[in-house]
């Protein structure tokens, strides 16, 4: 559910950038519209992923998998090329994840 909601998210926030001759109004309405879809999709995940991982982890998971949606949709979507510093800076916050997950 929370790879539903980001894939809604990132169209709400940056799908708008291949359409950058309708009116800003429009496309705010529009994000809007989609970001409703995308709560819909991420406040159960959360409620239910509550009972599993706390807050703290529900958000590294919830960063790790915006960044893969946003990477994929960027290259795809945007068709923008993806670099290796991009790579370098998600194996850091992947590592990151590590250190929130691990039973210390």
């Amino acid at each position: 559910m929370l790879t539903i909601s980001n894939v809604f998210m990132t169209f709400a926030w940056y799908g708008h950038l291949r359409h950058k001759a309708t009116a800003l109004w429009i496309v705010i309405l529009v994000s809007w519209g989609i970001a409703f879809f995308e709560y819909c999709f991420q406040v159960p995940a959360n409620r239910i992923g509550h009972e599993v991982y706390n807050a703290a982890q529900l958000k590294t998971i919830q960063e790790v998998i915006t960044l893969v949606v946003f990477s994929v949709f960027s290259v795809l979507y945007l068709k923008e090329e993806f670099r290796w510093n991009y790579l370098v800076g998600f194996l850091f916050i992947v590592l990151a994840a590590f250190f929130i997950f691990k039973k210390w």
